[in-house]
């Protein structure tokens, strides 16, 4: 019963790198990870993907084909947060759900930031602290402490304020880069490839604009910032992307070989449709464009492409 169960279930996830004053974090769902500063300024490096909280999500789910509404109960009363129907999940982005419809997503929310000198202390939780505390009370709690100790404190006001209701989880990570460090060895080329489907749009579009914003508390600067569930916007329109030396095209995601031939747009759409350009990379493989449909809503739940 549990193996069969769990095959259908799904999780929140969280993935974070810190690279000396950089850091990168990559999150579906709602277990929000917050940067405490040296100089007490909070900053949150996630977004939270709840239906009753965030309205681009909720109309993203509603126009690929969703429902979103409560829970409803005898007598047409409504109770409980807004869920995704079929599957009643609050959540509109987390990897796996195999029982709710493809607009529930797992394309991640993705910043970076780049720190001053002074470091920081990134906190990273379950939703059971954040529907407990603040990000602003979550920092405040364990200020003072080291990390190991900053994360059972963290757990243990959130328990004392809700009690035990929900996953409650927490990791704290002081941020203490070296004085000096070598500069980094450069990406192998199919990791470069994937850095870019990561990084390509605002890299292109707004680098020099982004690079140049700072926070409100004046001393972390924002790098990067891409939160679009739309392949086609995340990678962005290449002429040649794809192209290798050989002449083959590779996937855009998998980055598996390509002949020219095999090659579907990532922006192809319907004949009928004025803004497909099929002849525009980057390029996906058929597995990869079947997934694409699906989780942008192009294909019905439930429905199996040979």
């Amino acid at each position: 019963f549990f193996f069969s169960a769990g095959e259908t279930s799904g999780t929140t996830a969280t993935f974070v790198i810190v690279d000396a004053w950089t850091v990168t974090v990559a999150s579906v769902g709602d277990s929000r990870c917050i940067l405490d500063t040296q100089g007490g300024g909070i900053s949150t490096l996630t977004v939270d993907h709840r239906l009753e909280e965030n309205v681009e999500e909720r109309e993203r789910v509603t126009a690929s084909g969703g429902e979103v509404g409560r829970l409803s109960i005898a007598g047409g009363a409504e109770i409980g947060p807004l869920r995704c129907w079929p599957g009643g999940l609050c959540l509109s982005r987390s990897i796996g759900d195999m029982d709710v419809g493809e607009f529930i997503v797992p394309i991640p929310y993705v910043k970076q930031v780049k720190l001053s000198n002074a470091g920081g202390r990134l906190i990273i939780a379950s939703d059971g602290i954040w529907d407990a505390l603040s990000s602003e009370m979550a920092a405040k709690s364990c200020r003072g402490l080291p990390a190991e100790l900053a994360a059972r404190q963290v757990v243990k006001e959130a328990l004392r304020t809700r009690g035990l209701k929900d996953d409650t989880t927490c990791i704290v990570v002081d941020i203490i880069p070296p004085e000096s460090s070598p500069p980094p060895s450069p990406l192998p080329k199919k990791l470069n490839k994937l850095r870019s489907f990561l990084f390509r749009k605002s890299s292109r579009d707004s680098a020099n604009k982004l690079s140049k914003k700072l926070s409100a508390v004046g001393i972390v600067e924002e790098l990067f910032e891409e939160g679009s569930a739309m392949l086609a916007e995340r990678l962005g329109i290449d002429e040649g992307a794809g192209q290798t030396t050989s002449g083959l095209f590779t996937c855009g995601v998998c980055q598996v070989d390509l002949a020219p031939s095999e090659g579907i747009s990532v922006h192809a759409g319907s004949i009928f449709s004025t803004s497909s350009k099929p002849w525009q990379g980057p390029f996906l493989c058929a597995a990869c464009r079947n997934k694409k449909d699906a989780m942008e809503g192009k294909r019905p739940s439930g429905v199996k492409v040979a």
